[in-house]
């Protein structure tokens, strides 16, 4: 049904998921740049592929609204829900020899805006597994938001700017809209600002939001991308206290790599109790993990589970996995 030939191929249908170098076919689960490439035609949800050409140009896309099924050559291919960013999605494939799900980016706890997580069940998983460790089991996300609210306004009451780093697609808004949520207005950097405008268009709206420009205004929260993201610098923020908003906010990972004086673990990726959640869900057979530590895969070894990485899968591209 599938292989691995730099990367994740649905064999039968030469459909590369999600590649980050151009192909004739390619699904996209998202549009961050990780996971996406110019493909000649790109399978997506329409809200991606909004986003997708805002970020890359005007491309060929072929939409695949969540639920809805596209029938390919006998394969069944379902986009769901995948609870990341807005228009993220997870691929269910379907066919005569069993069925696949690949995860992509994914987190199965509530978001302001995305839809929320809808898993099937499927023989074989392929799952994205960033936090496979147990030392990120993140507190509730009612509690991170407390503390989220809290760290901004301590700032504000300080007399200084909250300036909070966060990528500019899907964490910003997501941040914004909980701030709008409970009266905190916002100013973005321009290039958040402009990606904030697509989800606008899209209705996702974020609440009393406007963009920086060069002038701080008092009592507001201020976004900016992270600083490896080498964004234009904001001028006349005045004094500053920075928060960085990162499922790694436990980790050497978090505010030491940021140098951020605050690290909240605000995320929008499963933590280590939703990816076992998430096996409990599809009751897969097999079990294939990418973009997160090989202890995990022995970790779920360990509990009786078929698992493996999916670089297993490299070799020769003409022996694909059969469900």
């Amino acid at each position: 049904m599938f292989h691995y030939q730099h990367g994740l191929k649905i064999t039968a249908l030469d459909l590369a998921v999600d590649y980050t170098r151009r192909q004739p076919r390619g699904f996209v689960s998202h549009a961050h740049a990780d996971h996406m490439a110019r493909h000649e035609l790109a399978f997506c949800t329409p809200e991606t592929a909004a986003l997708y050409r805002h970020r890359l140009g005007d491309h060929r896309i072929r939409p695949m609204p969540l639920g809805e099924s596209l029938e390919w050559r006998d394969h069944r291919l379902t986009t769901h829900a995948a609870g990341h960013c807005l228009g993220s999605a997870m691929l269910h494939v379907e066919t005569d020899e069993g069925s696949m799900l690949y995860t992509g980016d994914f987190k199965l706890g509530a978001s302001v805006t995305a839809a929320p997580a809808d898993p099937p069940e499927a023989d074989v998983l392929v799952m994205e597994s960033t936090f496979g460790d147990p030392r990120y089991q993140l507190p509730p996300r009612e509690e991170v938001i407390e503390q989220l609210i809290r760290t901004v306004q301590l700032i504000l009451n300080s007399g200084r700017t909250p300036l909070i780093h966060a990528y500019v697609m899907g964490k910003s808004q997501e941040v914004t809209k909980l701030l709008t949520q409970r009266g905190i207005p916002v100013q973005q950097h321009p290039l958040t600002f402009e990606m904030s405008q697509v989800y606008e268009q899209l209705g996702c709206k974020l609440g009393d939001f406007k963009r920086y420009d060069d002038q701080y205004l008092p009592g507001h929260v201020v976004i900016a991308p992270p600083f490896m993201q080498q964004a234009p610098r904001l001028r006349n923020l005045g004094r500053t206290s920075s928060i960085v908003v990162t499922g790694w906010a436990h980790s050497p990972r978090g505010r030491q790599t940021s140098g951020a004086d605050f690290a909240i673990p605000l995320t929008d990726h499963a933590d280590y109790t939703e990816l076992l959640k998430c096996i409990d869900l599809v009751q897969p057979r097999i079990i294939y993990c990418t973009h997160g530590p090989v202890a995990f895969v022995d970790d779920l070894c360990r509990r009786g589970l078929d698992a493996r990485p999916l670089t297993s899968l490299r070799g020769n591209p003409f022996q694909p996995c059969r469900v």
